[in-house]
C-alpha cells in the first residue's frame, strides 16, 4: 500500500462556472463532466433541467458548454443526450457524464440512467465524433447491485479502461422508515470499452465516519503523473441528525414518473438535498488503482448558513490537468439557499511541464 503524502493544496476559484440560465437548465444544475479539447479550451458537460425539458416526464439530461480558459463557459444550444422513454432502462434520466476519447478519433460518454423508481439505475454509453450530436450505443454497459451511478472511466494501457462508480446496497429501513442504504465504490474492467466485468471487492467503503455516512456519490480516479501516484477524487454525504424527517427525493418515488412541472421536481430534489444533509470532496492515493489509502478532505463549504457557493453541497467532481501540471477540479455546489450550480478550483502553484 502506498505511504505517499497528500500534498496537493486546492484554491477554490470564484464565482459560477455554470449556472441556471435558460429554459433548460433553469431548474437545477449538477453532475459536470469536463474534456480537454485537442485544440485548446474545454467542453463541460453538465446535468441539467428546467421548463425546456423535451417531454413531461423527464427528470434530466446533459447539457454543455465551452471555455477557452476553462473559467468563463459559454453554453452551447440544445441538448447533448437526453433519455428516450422508450428504453425502459433510461426513459426518465441520464446524468453523471465521463468522456473519453477513442482510437479511431470519436469521443465515447459513459452515464447514468435511470428508468422508473422500481429500476435499479445503470451504466450505459454514446458515442460522438464532435462532441456535440451524440448517438446512444445500445444495451447497458454496467449493472448490478441494488443500482450503479456516478460513472468515472480511467483509460489505462493497452487499449483498456477500467470504470468506477458507485454501487448501491439496501440494508432494511431504518428507524425513521427510510431505506436503509450504502453506497460503495466498485470498478469493472474492458478490453473495448464496451464489455466490463467487476473486479473483486470494493474499491471505497463509506459509512466509515461521519462525513461519509450517508454514501459516497462519485470517484474519479487519476493514473500516476507528475510524481503522484494513483490519486482519487471522491465525494461523499453526510447523513442528517437523528430523527430528521427527510422527505422522498422525487427520482425514488415510484408515482413522481406521472408528469409535473420541471420546477415541482426540482424543488423536491432540493428539499431532499436540503433536508439536513452535508456533501463534501475527499482525495485517497494507491499504488495499482485497486487498494486505495484515504486521505483528507480537499473541498468543502462552511456548512448551512454560510454564504459560500458549495456552503452544503461539494460533490460529482471531475478534474483535468492543465498544460501546467495544475489540476483543475469542476463540482457540483449547493449553497444555504438550495441553488446548485458548477463551481471549480484549482491546485496552487504549478507543476514540471508534462511529460512528452
Amino acid at each position: 500500500m502506498t505511504t505517499s503524502t497528500f500534498p496537493d493544496r486546492w484554491r477554490k476559484e470564484p464565482g459560477a462556472r455554470i449556472e441556471g440560465s435558460r429554459p433548460l437548465d433553469r431548474s437545477k444544475v449538477q453532475a459536470p463532466g469536463v474534456v480537454a479539447l485537442p485544440g485548446g479550451g474545454f467542453r463541460l458537460f453538465y446535468t441539467a433541467i428546467g421548463p425546456g425539458r423535451p417531454f413531461p416526464t423527464c427528470q434530466g439530461y446533459i447539457l454543455s458548454a465551452v471555455s477557452d480558459d476553462g473559467l468563463d463557459f459559454r453554453l452551447e444550444p440544445g441538448i447533448r443526450l437526453a433519455p428516450r422513454p422508450d428504453v425502459p432502462h433510461m426513459s426518465l434520466r441520464v446524468l453523471a457524464p465521463s468522456v473519453t476519447r477513442l482510437a479511431d478519433g470519436r469521443w465515447r460518454m459513459y452515464f447514468e440512467s435511470r428508468g422508473p423508481a422500481t429500476r435499479p439505475t445503470v451504466i450505459c454509453s454514446a458515442v460522438s465524433s464532435d462532441l456535440v450530436d451524440w448517438e446512444p450505443e445500445g444495451g447497458i454497459r454496467l449493472a448490478g447491485y441494488d443500482g450503479l451511478g456516478g460513472p468515472r472511466f480511467t483509460p489505462l494501457p493497452g487499449g483498456r479502461g477500467r470504470l468506477y462508480c458507485f454501487a448501491k446496497t439496501i440494508e432494511g429501513v431504518g428507524p425513521d422508515g427510510r431505506p436503509h442504504r450504502s453506497t460503495n465504490v466498485v470498478s469493472a474492467i474492458s478490453s473495448d470499452g464496451l464489455t466490463f466485468e467487476f473486479e473483486p471487492g470494493y474499491r471505497m467503503r463509506s459509512r466509515t465516519g461521519e462525513a461519509d455516512s450517508s454514501g459516497i456519490t462519485a470517484a474519479e480516479a487519476h493514473p500516476p503523473s507528475h510524481g503522484r501516484p494513483w490519486t482519487m477524487y471522491f465525494s461523499a454525504w453526510q447523513d442528517v441528525p437523528p430523527g430528521t424527517v427527510v422527505p422522498p427525493h422525487p427520482s425514488e418515488d415510484p408515482n413522481a414518473e406521472a408528469g409535473g412541472s420541471s420546477e415541482d421536481f426540482a424543488k423536491a430534489s432540493i428539499a431532499a438535498d436540503m433536508a439536513g444533509y452535508r456533501s463534501r470532496i475527499f482525495v485517497a492515493r494507491s499504488d495499482d488503482g485497486l487498494d486505495w489509502d484515504r486521505g483528507p478532505c480537499v473541498v468543502e463549504g462552511a456548512s448551512y448558513g454560510s454564504s459560500d457557493i458549495d456552503a452544503v453541497h461539494a460533490e460529482d467532481m471531475s478534474v483535468v490537468e492543465l498544460e501546467d501540471g495544475r489540476l483543475r477540479m469542476y463540482y457540483a455546489a449547493c449553497d444555504s439557499n438550495g441553488n446548485w450550480r458548477v463551481a471549480s478550483a484549482i491546485t496552487d502553484g504549478a507543476a514540471a511541464p508534462k511529460e512528452a
